[in-house]
């Protein structure tokens, strides 16, 4: 048996020299990389005592390309947006944007109120309040030490 040392610093390009290097090129270009990182926007999820919070950061867009809803615990958010500027006379060399879609889903917890869901679009970022049942929300109190 031989035992070959794995190195991700060197690449094995024995077989076929610069092979790998034409794929990084092309898959490593700011072109496909932007679009690959940027397809989906961000999301902050947080909790507190009687609410989950979603935060989606989807700059640029307005309320109306939003579509949120509801099947049964799944929460998806999607948006669909289409620029159509005149381009009649213009010879482009590169056009990044013109168009722009996303699905985002989530699955709610049992112990969210899907009745009733408020969201709000402002300064490019789509916030959504789940509040919890109120059998679901955590109770604190002060214990009296005897």
């Amino acid at each position: 048996m031989t035992l070959v040392k794995f190195n991700p610093e060197k690449k094995n390009s024995s077989l076929l020299p610069g092979f790998n290097d034409i794929f990084e090129s092309v898959l490593g270009d700011t072109f496909f990389t932007d679009r690959r990182i940027s397809s989906l926007p961000a999301a902050n999820i947080s909790e507190s005592n009687a609410a989950y919070h979603i935060d989606l950061a989807a700059p640029g867009l307005k309320k109306e390309n939003f579509r949120v809803g509801l099947d049964g615990h799944l929460l998806r958010i999607s948006s669909e947006q289409q620029d159509e500027s005149n381009t009649e006379g213009k010879n482009f060399n590169r056009r990044e944007y013109g168009y722009a879609s996303f699905t985002r889903s989530f699955t709610l917890p049992e112990s969210a109120d899907v009745n009733a869901i408020q969201a709000s679009y402002k300064d490019g970022v789509l916030s959504l309040h789940i509040p919890k049942k109120e059998e679901a929300r955590a109770v604190s109190k002060q214990i009296e030490i005897q």
